[in-house]
């Protein structure tokens, strides 16, 4: 009687079938490349894992608690991304939005943490809702190109205006309100220095550039001991840091946020998150080169992941999230596919070990990554025309009132009622779109009813 080998089970290796899920060849990438590709991408964010507590801190929440809700956010919504979408691009709590978050909502309108949590919640449960109803393009261009624009730049100024004041170059003054803060101190010599430092590395080109400028400001600052110096392994590297204080805060003042000004609260998480998704998904898209027809595929699948990771930052305890447009500098590194994500999103898993740094990066530390980022923001300007009037006078006022309130829902607001005002007196009506004349509405009763300070 002959006799035959046993015939085994057809198993592919790890590696054909990650290739196969992430269509690598397709794309002409392969896993190594997308490895560093992750990587690059991971230190371009990786500023945000500090920044953000600090931002938050400021609004009375616990550092180590929104440092570890950060790394999360990121390491679940870069790898639903990649997973889900297949896109080159990672998610964390979004810059802009913090700000809005911590200095208008809490402590501009006095609104507590816990509650705007919930208004967060609800902006990414909103935001779910719309992706999958298909209504997103509707409210998306429903809202005129230079207004969004506008509100980027604005947001820009506004972040760039608050790392100013934490590094003590920008300083209160009587009677100009504002003025040059003593350049003499320390900790604001150790700002100047990694201003200048991380703009060298940025106009170089420098993958990671704001966060090797961190880097290097903090060493400096603990040279001339302006900043705390880590004398044992527990200083730098520990199990993450307890999230009760934050996780599940959202469900706590819940039933507050069905208010006029939280709803502006909420509008305002949710118009940003969508304008900041949207453009990056275009802009990282069409460096790829995965766009077709002008249009970008599986577009849906990515505004879901973004939204549920806002959902799920909110739980946690951070802000909104959103797509980084820093992930184009992991694409410039030759990522193609939504493994790139994945191996961001698990470096910054790996990050969540590393929060006594936290001690080390102070605000002096962070305030050249927030102005950093202003300026990069500030680069809509460009795609606004200033030679019409009817569109450079509200662009320019959500602008310049933004960092002059020190309230981004001011600067939208004032925008969206003059936008509608100037287009009517030029006899362009035909080009509102009707929801601008409910944002009008929304608008007017927010500044009319409610006590601004």
């Amino acid at each position: 009687m002959s006799t035959q080998l046993k015939q085994e089970p057809n198993h592919q290796p790890s590696g054909n079938r990650i290739e196969r899920y992430f269509q690598l060849n397709e794309l002409g990438t392969n896993i190594k490349t997308e490895l560093i590709a992750g990587f690059t991408t991971f230190l371009a964010m990786a500023y945000i894992l500090f920044v953000n507590p600090n931002v938050l801190g400021a609004a009375g929440m616990d550092m180590g608690a929104v440092f570890v809700a950060t790394g999360l956010v990121a390491l679940v919504g870069s790898v639903m991304m990649g997973l889900f979408a297949n896109y080159p691009i990672a998610i964390a709590p979004g810059m802009g939005l913090n700000a809005f978050f911590a200095y208008s909502v809490v402590l501009g309108m006095g609104i507590p943490w816990q509650t705007a949590l919930s208004g967060v919640l609800v902006s990414g449960l909103f935001f779910i809702v719309l992706t999958l109803s298909g209504i997103r393009e509707t409210v998306v261009n429903a809202i005129p190109g230079p207004l969004k624009m506008a509100v980027a730049a604005g947001i820009g100024f506004f972040i760039a205006f608050i790392g100013l004041k934490n590094a003590g170059i920008v300083v209160a003054n009587e009677a100009t309100l504002v003025g040059l803060g003593s350049l003499g101190t320390g900790t604001t010599l150790l700002s100047v220095f990694g201003l200048v430092v991380t703009a060298l590395l940025m106009v170089r080109n420098v993958k990671g550039g704001i966060f090797i400028g961190m880097l290097l400001t903090a060493i400096v600052g603990m040279i001339f001991n302006l900043v705390p110096t880590p004398t044992a392994i527990s200083d730098i590297i520990s199990a993450p840091p307890s999230m009760s204080s934050t996780f599940g805060q959202a469900f706590i003042n819940f039933s507050e946020v069905f208010t006029v000004q939280m709803l502006v609260v909420i509008l305002t998480f949710f118009f940003i998150d969508f304008f900041d998704t949207a453009g990056t998904l275009v802009a990282v898209a069409r460096q790829a080169g995965i766009m077709k027809d002008n249009k970008v595929p599986r577009a849906s699948k990515a505004l879901m992941a973004d939204s549920t990771a806002t959902v799920a930052g909110a739980i946690f305890g951070t802000s909104t999230a959103t797509s980084y447009v820093e992930s184009s500098a992991g694409v410039a590194a030759g990522g193609r596919s939504g493994l790139t994500a994945v191996f961001a999103g698990l470096f910054f898993g790996l990050a969540l070990f590393f929060s006594p740094l936290l001690a080390v990066v102070t605000s002096a530390v962070t305030a050249p990554a927030l102005i950093i980022v202003g300026v990069l923001m500030a680069s809509a300007l460009l795609d606004i025309d200033w030679r019409k009037l009817e569109i450079a006078i509200p662009s320019f006022m959500t602008i310049l009132m933004m960092p002059l309130t020190s309230s981004i829902a001011t600067g939208i607001g004032l925008g969206f009622i003059l936008y509608p005002l100037m287009m009517i007196a030029k006899g362009k009506t035909k080009e509102i779109h009707p929801i601008m004349y409910g944002m009008l509405v929304i608008f007017l009763a927010y500044f009319i009813f409610l006590p601004h300070a």
